[in-house]
């Protein structure tokens, strides 16, 4: 594995929900770069960003020549990833890539940092960062796999509109005008539907039991993700996921009830133990209930509901936030490029 000690790096989608999350990060944390490029759409190409690297003019992803960059951050979508992420490796570049474009990859280690760093060791030019969904998760059922051995789990999510970018941000606002205008038509049923926009159905002051697409067996990519990410990053191809992915009236923070049971029983003062000392999360275990409110800008994953199973014992149910413009993308993102430097 190439290391650096001061990297030269690129955030590639960089005027984006999460490309902007990234360069604050890389500010807030005092990433050791020599230097910083923005790459982006034409749209914004020729814009000026200040940091405290300067100010940097944005460049167009279409034309640029990613020579000399050592440290690409990709947020860019999943087309443009695979078109333009093996450009920068073929330049030298090492890709840290916030899409599914590479996830599944045999060939590309899908990293969580603080709970499978090594694997981060075996890329070969491109290092995938899940979906925002299953880092929160893996942040809390990571320590305690490590212990005792995820075996099965049911996981049903709460996904926030940011998980849509800009646009989801947007929609929700503007049906929440809509809809908020007559809150009687709400509760007697008389409401309005709203233009046909973003989802399926209305998000505002509802909750909408679709997150992604519909594909195999009845299933949505989002929860197929869920199934097939969670047994990548811990590295154990028969661990049973049941997945239901939702989506919710929120801005930003990525909600999940997981219930998991483990290779041998696991009780309450072990989980306790175990999370109470988990990097990158804080436990709600004797506080108020967290809420995606609570998460939003922050770095860590909240982990409250912490309970032992009641119908099959020897499980652990618990409610996990993320805060999924930061540790679910972008934090992330910016943590791995962190195992890089030397």
């Amino acid at each position: 594995m190439k290391t650096f000690a001061t990297p030269r790096i690129a955030v590639v989608g960089a005027t984006g929900a999460v490309g902007t999350t990234m360069l604050s990060i890389l500010e807030e944390r005092g990433f050791p770069a020599a230097d910083i490029r923005l790459i982006a759409s034409e749209r914004s190409a020729g814009a000026t960003v200040g940091t405290k690297w300067g100010d940097i003019v944005i460049e167009d992803l279409a034309s640029v020549d990613p020579s000399g960059v050592d440290i690409a951050l990709f947020s860019a979508g999943g087309a443009r990833s695979l078109e333009h992420a093996p450009r920068f490796v073929q330049a030298g570049a090492t890709v840290i890539d916030n899409s599914s474009a590479f996830r599944m990859d045999d060939d590309v280690p899908l990293v969580v940092a603080n709970v499978n760093n090594a694997a981060i060791k075996e890329h070969n030019g491109i290092v995938a960062n899940p979906n925002c969904t299953t880092m929160a998760l893996m942040i809390a059922v990571g320590p305690l796999h490590a212990v005792a051995g995820l075996r099965s789990m049911v996981a049903s999510t709460y996904q926030s509109v940011s998980g849509s970018g800009q646009t989801g941000i947007k929609h929700l606002e503007a049906e929440m005008d809509f809809l908020g205008a007559d809150t009687e038509a709400l509760i007697s049923g008389a409401w309005e539907e709203p233009e046909p926009g973003l989802y399926s159905r209305p998000i505002a002051y509802n909750v909408l039991p679709l997150a992604g697409s519909i594909g195999e067996a009845g299933y949505t990519d989002e929860e197929w993700k869920l199934v097939y990410e969670t047994r990548k990053i811990l590295d154990r191809a028969d661990i049973a996921v049941e997945p239901t992915c939702v989506r919710v009236p929120v801005m930003v923070g990525h909600s999940i009830a997981a219930t998991m049971w483990f290779d041998r029983p696991v009780d309450l003062d072990e989980a306790v133990a175990i999370l109470g000392d988990a990097p990158g999360a804080q436990l709600w275990d004797d506080r108020r209930v967290p809420t995606p409110l609570d998460s939003a800008g922050i770095d860590d994953v909240l982990i409250g509901r912490l309970r032992e199973t009641t119908g099959t014992s020897g499980g652990i149910s618990l409610f996990a936030i993320g805060d999924n413009l930061r540790k679910g993308a972008a934090l992330n993102a910016v943590e791995l490029a962190e195992l890089l430097v030397d």
